[in-house]
C-alpha cells in the first residue's frame, strides 16, 4: 500500500447533497451543510470565516442550536454515521500540515449538520505510532516533518478561547485516523467490548470528516476521557483523574507527589490532594502477598477490574496497561487512566488507545507490542528481558504487586472469562456488531478508497474484516 504525497487543499463551496436524518423524533432536526452555509450570513461564499487568522469570527449561539439542546448520545449513536466539517484558513491548514507532530492548535470552524461553531481549536494528535509513515522526517522513532498521509488523527477543542458552551455536552472531539488498523474496527470494537463487560470506557463510533470541503475519509470518533466523562460514568464525579501513572513504579514504591500532580487531568487548579492513589500504592507496597486481595477489595470493584483484565488479555491489548516497556532498567506502562472517588476511596482503571489491540492474537504481528507472559505468570526473576522480533526489553506485568494481586482472583477471572466468551465476544454479539458497522461505513470507505491511494480498496478491506473475525474466533478459543 503506497503513500500519496501532500494533498493540495483548496477552499471552495461545501458540496454536500445528502440530508442526514435523525432516527427518531427525539433527535435534532438536520439540514445539509450547504443549507447551513447559505443560511448563515457570517460565512462567506467560499466557506471561510469573514475574518483573518488573527481576528477569527465569533458566532454567538442564541440557545436554539441543536448542540446546546441534545447530549452526547446523539453523537455516539451506534446506528448513525455522522459527517463533520472543519474549515480553516489556508495559512492555518498549512501550519498544521507542515509539522503535525507539534500538536499545536490553530483556529478554525466546526460545522455539524445545521450548526456552526466558530472559533474552535484544531490540531493533529498522536503518539509515535500515529505518525509512523505519515510524516516525511527520516526517523520513525522520533517522527518529524510534513504530513504525507491522507488522514492523521485530529482533536477539536470546543472550549477554545473561553467558550463556555459545550457541543452535545462534549468539550473535545477526537477523530482517530486508524492508519495502523486496516480493518478500521479496533477502536470501536475494543471499547464496545470493555463497556459490555461493565468496564468504564469511552464510547466510539465511526464518522466522516471533511476539511475545507474535501472529504478525507472514515475516522473513529472516540470519546474524550475528562471531567465530563467521569461525571457521567461514576457516582462521584468530582475526584481526581490521572493519565498514565501507576500507583507503584517499577521498583514497587509510589511515585513522588509531583509525578501524580503532573499526571492530573482534573482538579489541577484546586490545590488537589493525591494522597488517595499514593496511599493505595503504599498499602500495596507494604502488604504481603497474602494481604493483597483484602486491600484491593477495599479500594476497587473486583468484578470491574477483573473484567478489565479479561477483556484486555483476550483481545491482546498488548500496548496497554499490562505491557511494561523498559529503558535502561526503568520500566513503565501506558495507555490508561485512573479515576478515584474520594468518599468511597474507590479507584477505577480506564482503558485507552486500542488501535494496536487484537493484532497479536493469531501470532505476534507487531514487532513492538507483544507481551511475553500469560496472565498471572512472570519470568527472568522479574528483571527486564528482550522479547519479540526486535528483542525489545520488557518486564513481566505480574512482577507489579498490584497486578499480581489482581491475578490472585483466579476463580473470578475464569468465571468472567466464560461470561465474556459466551456473551459480548460471541459470534452472535461482536461479529453481528461488526457486520452492522461494515454495512454502515462501506459506502464512505469505498468513496475514500477511490479518492486516495493510501486507503485499502474494497476487496482488501473486506479481507481485513475476515482476518479480524478470525482473530476474534481465536480469542474465543483462548
Amino acid at each position: 500500500m503506497s503513500l500519496i504525497g501532500k494533498i493540495v487543499f483548496s477552499i471552495g463551496f461545501f458540496l454536500l447533497s445528502t440530508i442526514i436524518s435523525c432516527k427518531n423524533d427525539e433527535g435534532p432536526e438536520v439540514e445539509t451543510i450547504e443549507d447551513e452555509i447559505t443560511a448563515d450570513s457570517n460565512i462567506l461564499e467560499n466557506g471561510v470565516p469573514e475574518s483573518d487568522i488573527n481576528n477569527p469570527l465569533t458566532i454567538t449561539p442564541d440557545g436554539s442550536e441543536n448542540y446546546l439542546n441534545f447530549d452526547a448520545e446523539y453523537i455516539f449513536d451506534q446506528e448513525s454515521l455522522h459527517t463533520f466539517d472543519l474549515v480553516l484558513s489556508e495559512e492555518n491548514l498549512n501550519l498544521l500540515n507542515a509539522d503535525p507532530t507539534a500538536e499545536e492548535y490553530v483556529q478554525g470552524m466546526l460545522i455539524f449538520e445545521n450548526d456552526t461553531l466558530s472559533p474552535v481549536g484544531i490540531r493533529y494528535k498522536g503518539s509515535i505510532g500515529a505518525f509512523v509513515g505519515c510524516v516525511d522526517g527520516p526517523n520513525w522513532f522520533e517522527p518529524s516533518g510534513a504530513k504525507i498521509c491522507t488522514k492523521l488523527s485530529m482533536k477539536i477543542k470546543i472550549n477554545w478561547e473561553g467558550r463556555s458552551e459545550k457541543f452535545y455536552g462534549l468539550k473535545k472531539l477526537q477523530f482517530h485516523s486508524m492508519n495502523g488498523d486496516d480493518s478500521q474496527m479496533h477502536d470501536r470494537a475494543g471499547y464496545w467490548l470493555f463497556r459490555q463487560m461493565g468496564v468504564p470506557a469511552p464510547r466510539a463510533v465511526h464518522a466522516r470528516l471533511n476539511i475545507n470541503g474535501t472529504y478525507t475519509g472514515v475516522y473513529a470518533l472516540v470519546e474524550q476521557i475528562d471531567s465530563r466523562f467521569v461525571k457521567e460514568n461514576f457516582d462521584e464525579g468530582e475526584g481526581n483523574l490521572y493519565k498514565e501513572i501507576w500507583p507503584l513504579n517499577s521498583e514497587g514504591t509510589p511515585y513522588p507527589v509531583d509525578h501524580y500532580l503532573e499526571a492530573l487531568k482534573t482538579n489541577e487548579n484546586d490545590n488537589p490532594s493525591v494522597e488517595l492513589i499514593r496511599d493505595f500504592g503504599q498499602k500495596i507496597a507494604d502488604a504481603s502477598d497474602e494481604e493483597l486481595q483484602a486491600i484491593i477489595a477495599t479500594h476497587m470493584n473486583i468484578n470491574q477490574i477483573i473484567s478489565y483484565a479479561v477483556v484486555d488479555r483476550l483481545i491482546r491489548n498488548d500496548d496497554g496497561a499490562f505491557h511494561w516497556y523498559c529503558d535502561d532498567g526503568v520500566c513503565t506502562n501506558h495507555n490508561y487512566y485512573w479515576y478515584e472517588e474520594p468518599a468511597t476511596q474507590q479507584l477505577h482503571l480506564i482503558p485507552w488507545d486500542l488501535d494496536n489491540a487484537f493484532e497479536n492474537i493469531l501470532f505476534n504481528a507487531n514487532p513492538v507490542t507483544p507481551i511475553a507472559d500469560q496472565w498471572g505468570s512472570s519470568r527472568n526473576n522479574c528483571q527486564p528481558f528482550g522479547y519479540g522480533p526486535w528483542g525489545l526489553p520488557q518486564k513481566s506485568a505480574n512482577c507489579d504487586k498490584l497486578t499480581r494481586g489482581w491475578a490472585k482472583y483466579t476463580e473470578t477471572y475464569e468465571t468472567l472469562k466464560t461470561q465474556f466468551i459466551n456473551g459480548p465476544l460471541s459470534v452472535a454479539q461482536i461479529d453481528q456488531q461488526i457486520n452492522l458497522w461494515v454495512t454502515q461505513i462501506s459506502e464512505a470507505h469505498a468513496e475514500a478508497s477511490i479518492l486516495y491511494e493510501d486507503v485499502e480498496n474494497e476487496e482488501n478491506w473486506l479481507n481485513e474484516i475476515s482476518l479480524f473475525k478470525a482473530q476474534l474466533n481465536k480469542a474465543r478459543q483462548n
